[in-house]
């Protein structure tokens, strides 16, 4: 079969609404996966950095499992093992006029929590890249664990946690297409539809690589971005963090 630029020209240039479907639901199970991923990633971050040894073998047990098993095999137990099982079926969920279809859901909490697993470690390294002595400092002044995270930790961590988690957007932008097992029409499974019908499938297919380069093409000039924006705030933050010690120690000295 001839290569046809004429095909090619239309789904790359003026795609269908079929595309455009899965272009939308790409981009947007995507990022509600990731947000998903950085707030129970934070959790598990908590757990693993907490004394309390119950709280470090869940997280060290949830991070395990998740990172040594293939995320295909995640999706599909999560969506298809568990309701066979009888144990869970994933049911639409209607918020106003709009339904969140049952596969979708199941689709943004199975990258969710693949993700929180990678974050989990993310997170960590970047609050144990913070200087323990800012901790006590704060903490000998009597600021709570919140106002410290706020004030003191995380502008220092993000510089260390940003260009990792950007990886990680960029990773699960190209793993929205394992969810077209569980019926999830996204990029991969519409042009799996449209080939269906027209049989174009080289034209389609590299109508569907160039779509997923040019999304992390400009999520790649975003997360430089990030990271430039917060480089600097953190080149603020460490120089207030050192006259923070500087009049801690002042403080304490004058008692």
């Amino acid at each position: 079969m001839n290569f046809s630029w004429e095909i090619f020209r239309q789904f790359l240039l003026t795609p269908s609404s079929t595309y455009l479907h899965g272009l939308w639901l790409t981009c947007s199970i995507s990022v509600l996966a990731v947000l998903l991923g950085v707030v129970l990633g934070l959790c598990v971050a908590l757990m693993r950095l907490s004394s309390k040894l119950p709280l470090q073998c869940i997280a060290r047990f949830y991070i395990w499992m998740i990172r040594g098993t293939p995320l295909l095999v995640q999706i599909v137990f999560l969506y298809t093992a568990f309701a066979a099982a009888n144990i869970f079926r994933f049911h639409d969920l209607a918020f106003g006029p709009f339904t969140l279809p049952a596969n979708i859901h199941a689709a943004v909490l199975a990258l969710g929590m693949n993700s929180a697993a990678y974050m989990a470690e993310i997170i960590r390294a970047g609050l144990g890249a913070v200087d323990r002595g800012q901790y006590e400092a704060s903490r000998s002044l009597g600021m709570t664990t919140p106002l410290l995270m706020r004030r003191i930790v995380l502008p220092q961590a993000l510089r260390v946690i940003i260009p990792p988690m950007g990886n990680e957007f960029n990773v699960m932008l190209k793993n929205t297409t394992l969810v077209s097992v569980i019926g999830v029409q996204e990029l991969m499974l519409s042009t799996q539809m449209i080939t269906s019908v027209n049989f174009r499938v080289f034209e389609l297919y590299l109508v569907l690589a160039i779509y997923f380069l040019l999304l992390t093409t400009v999520w790649g000039f975003f997360q430089r971005w990030l990271e430039s924006h917060y480089g600097r705030s953190e080149q603020r933050a460490s120089s207030g963090g050192r006259m923070f010690g500087l009049q801690t120690m002042k403080m304490l000295r004058g008692r």
